[in-house]
């Protein structure tokens, strides 16, 4: 039988709220490879909040997604075949690939292998690897978590949030999170130690905010921008930090104009927005790291997997959407580097 790679193509720039309209299926040939290249099959996509951006026309902090072809993302594979000198087939490894079945890698540079030790090989590309890495460079190095104070996460179920929530908890902080459903609420106070959580689409948010912190935020971790940063503005303690990891809230084009942003001076704030790419100089340290506080029990975290590639499209729109609880993945075929008996397995 030949093999068929089965690509997610993007069809047009979303306009608003992305839609399947956006996306089209297409089979191309299983690409062929020459020295120094290797052919990955991959296993596992990932569907983050920033694709949203980077799919519309005009500028951002990254390029544009060209129309046409496969959808540039994270991705966990195994090497089907190799011929590179540093690479072995059926080594598990992850990068920067697209949403299709087989990558041809031409340019090996930034192929990270992954030790199925660690955990399932998922968490690579989640718990292990850029979500994870954002939330301890937020939480830890830009907000400087301290015992004692009080910190705000919105998201607090996401990929980020439910990690940036938990390393805050293991600092000694209290921590209220927001979540978009009465289901995430409950993962949230069971599964991921916050101590209070609030549905935002049932209370607005300074209103629980005013209930569940009365004395003001010292951390507010933001993904969501809008309302609630605004909210958290009106709210904040002296000398209070806010990373700002994401807006996912105007990601479809809506503005918000903030009215309490002149509190930010009085109160000494600070406000910083952050990306990964600019905190890659020592991601090998990360996952060992990570590791060790799963280990402690500091650190829970829950993949959460749509199968098959037909339903990529679909599984990016529910993200969006906020269907996920956990990081949002799409797994395409056979994974054999994650038993399900692992000791760090937690899934949906």
């Amino acid at each position: 039988m030949v093999l068929q790679n089965t690509q997610v193509c993007l069809a047009s720039s979303p306009r608003g709220a992305a839609t399947s309209d956006n996306f089209f299926l297409r089979q191309s040939p299983v690409p062929e490879i020459d020295d120094g290249e290797v052919l990955v099959r991959n296993i596992y996509l990932s569907c983050d909040p920033y694709m949203r951006g980077r799919m519309a026309a005009g500028t951002g902090y990254a390029a544009g997604f060209p129309l046409g072809g496969p959808i540039p993302a994270r991705v966990v594979g195994q090497i089907m075949q190799s011929r590179h000198r540093n690479f072995s087939e059926g080594d598990f490894v992850w990068d920067f690939l697209r949403w299709e079945n087989f990558t041809r890698v031409t340019d090996v540079r930034a192929l990270r292998r992954i030790d199925p030790s660690l955990g399932p090989i998922s968490h690579a590309i989640s718990v292990l690897g850029m979500p994870g890495r954002t939330a301890e460079v937020g939480m830890i190095d830009i907000a400087g978590v301290k015992a004692g104070e009080t910190v705000f996460v919105s998201a607090a179920s996401g990929a980020v949030g439910s990690v940036a929530g938990q390393l805050a908890k293991a600092a000694g902080a209290r921590v209220i999170g927001s979540a978009g459903t009465d289901e995430k609420v409950r993962h949230c106070l069971e599964n991921l130690q916050y101590d209070a959580v609030f549905n935002y689409r049932k209370e607005p948010p300074g209103e629980a905010l005013d209930r569940l912190c009365p004395e003001g935020v010292d951390i507010y971790f933001d993904n969501v921008g809008g309302e609630t940063l605004d909210a958290v503005l009106a709210r904040i303690q002296p000398f209070a930090r806010i990373p700002v990891c994401g807006m996912i809230s105007q990601y479809d084009g809506g503005d918000y104009s903030l009215r309490n942003a002149g509190n930010v001076v009085g109160k000494r704030a600070m406000i910083r927005g952050f990306i990964i790419y600019d905190h890659m100089q020592d991601f090998d340290l990360y996952p060992p790291r990570m590791v060790a506080r799963m280990r402690r029990g500091e650190v829970r975290y829950f993949d959460d997997i749509v199968d098959g590639i037909e339903n990529t499209p679909a599984a990016f729109i529910g993200m969006l959407r906020g269907d996920n609880i956990g990081k949002r993945l799409v797994r395409i075929s056979d994974d054999p580097g994650s038993p399900t008996n692992h000791p760090e397995n937690q899934r949906r």
